[in-house]
């Protein structure tokens, strides 16, 4: 009866520690970009970054989880260029990577990064 009880009492802590990383990841999740109801893929979700170069980034979606985070997005960084980006977990803020191209930030303010050695700071605008 001892091993029993003490199999059971070790099956419920593991279960508590799961439920408990289960419930911090899931608000490390809902950090990232929120999506206004009724943006596409083939339409523009109203979020723009905002540039100390003067230069003003659109993103567009392509995935959006069911609570309306961006997962997955296009940001379009010249006339005939977007770069494919994709949410990063991350314990504090959002980081959304692409090829030599990333994003991090907090709620309104966000760095964006073009390599190691190059970066600007931006404001996230929404429409």
């Amino acid at each position: 009866m001892r091993a029993k009880f003490s199999s059971v009492f070790k099956a419920s802590a593991v279960s508590a520690t799961m439920l408990a990383v289960s419930t911090f990841t899931a608000a490390a999740a809902d950090l990232g970009l929120m999506v206004a109801p009724g943006a596409s893929a083939s339409g523009s979700s109203g979020i723009v970054l905002t540039c100390e170069n003067g230069r003003e980034y659109p993103i567009s979606p392509i995935a959006v989880s069911v609570a309306g985070e961006l997962v997955t997005a296009s940001v379009h960084t010249g006339p005939r260029r977007s770069i494919y980006v994709r949410l990063v977990p991350m314990g504090v803020g959002y980081r959304y990577a692409g090829k030599g191209f990333w994003i991090d930030g907090w709620r309104e303010n966000a760095s964006v990064n073009f390599g190691n050695n190059s970066s600007v700071a931006c404001a996230v605008q929404r429409s």
